[in-house]
């Protein structure tokens, strides 16, 4: 999708310089990404202390055979 829009020069400047990104529009896209990652984040902590982690099998979710041996 083409976008134009209009940044602060002092911003891209700094933030280029920061990251050591030289292409404005990388610098961009990297910063949404980095934005929606975030927000991911955020979503997935609104679960924390709510999901019962006790009662998880993690050999049995992954298919593995346990053997027990005496």
């Amino acid at each position: 999708m083409a976008t134009n829009i209009q940044l602060s020069d002092r911003l891209l400047k700094e933030a280029m310089e920061l990251t050591n990104i030289t292409s404005e529009r990388e610098l961009v896209e990297t910063a949404v990404k980095e934005l929606i990652r975030k927000a991911r984040i955020a979503q997935i902590k609104k679960f924390k202390g709510k999901v019962p982690l006790d009662n998880i099998d993690m050999d049995t979710i992954r298919g593995r055979n346990r053997c027990l041996s005496s």
